[in-house]
């Protein structure tokens, strides 16, 4: 079956671990790489120039500090200048895990995803964002304020509620490998419609299971497809085409 990545922290591997991943892949045929910030976003640039199915996303990840305004200018216009680079806005969001740690208020990275989702309506590019949990609604909320339907909530969590309301407005969730053991993510699997669903890594992050101590790679997606295949009762064959074509439409990747 060929896969592409939905999410992926490519510029966060060694750089062994990036020729490995991409040159040892022949069944992956795109990868969407994620940024945490202007370095990241250069690098992401960078490695999408060497290798062409990187496929780059540029953007500010909430689970930090603030950008302080000079720093968001300067990335926004350095976005601004590589719009026929980027294939994405991301990785932007809330900084839920932060803010259970820390206490910060999400005042201002509301204020930030706000300027980000706005750019994202005048390029005219997809969002990925990172918005989990109680933060899920209040994305909803600026997405529907800029009606920006072309939204790409990779590994999300949240109510039955949100959920519905995704679905309504044709948002995109990716499944992580975690499906595999997480009965939650099944959940979502069982309930969320097929067509509205893509894979990813969110490599380096570390799985559990049978990933156990195993460096994230995107062939781990493989044990992804056929659990899902299994909740929606369908064959792996189907249910791997169908997410290939999500991706590839979502994010308009040539054939």
């Amino acid at each position: 079956m060929n896969m592409i990545d939905a999410h992926i922290h490519l510029d966060r591997y060694r750089d062994e671990e990036i020729k490995r991943i991409v040159l040892d892949s022949a069944r992956i045929d795109a990868l969407i790489s994620v940024s945490f910030h202007l370095d990241s976003s250069k690098r992401n640039l960078l490695l999408s120039q060497k290798y062409p199915k990187v496929k780059p996303a540029f953007g500010y990840h909430p689970e930090q500090a603030l950008p302080s305004e000079n720093e968001l200018n300067v990335l926004l216009n350095w976005m601004d200048d590589h719009l026929d680079d980027m294939i994405a806005v991301g990785e932007v969001g809330l900084p839920f895990y932060l803010r259970q740690e820390s206490g910060i208020s999400i005042a201002p990275y509301l204020e930030v995803l706000e300027v980000f989702i706005s750019k994202a309506k005048i390029w005219d590019k997809p969002i990925v964002l990172h918005a989990v949990y109680d933060d899920a609604p209040l994305v909803c909320d600026l997405l529907e304020k800029y009606s920006v339907s072309k939204a790409h909530f990779h590994w999300f969590k949240g109510d039955q509620k949100t959920i519905d309301r995704m679905i309504r407005n044709g948002y995109h969730i990716s499944i992580t490998p975690d499906v595999v053991y997480e009965q939650e993510i099944q959940q979502l699997v069982s309930f969320y419609p097929l067509e509205l669903m893509m894979v990813e890594t969110d490599g380096p992050w570390p799985f559990e299971g049978p990933f156990a101590g195993k460096m994230t790679h995107p062939h781990m997606m493989e044990e992804s497809i056929w659990k899902i295949a299994r909740l929606k009762k369908l064959c792996a064959e189907e249910v791997s085409d169908v997410l290939h074509q999500n991706t590839k439409g979502f994010y308009k990747i040539p054939t």
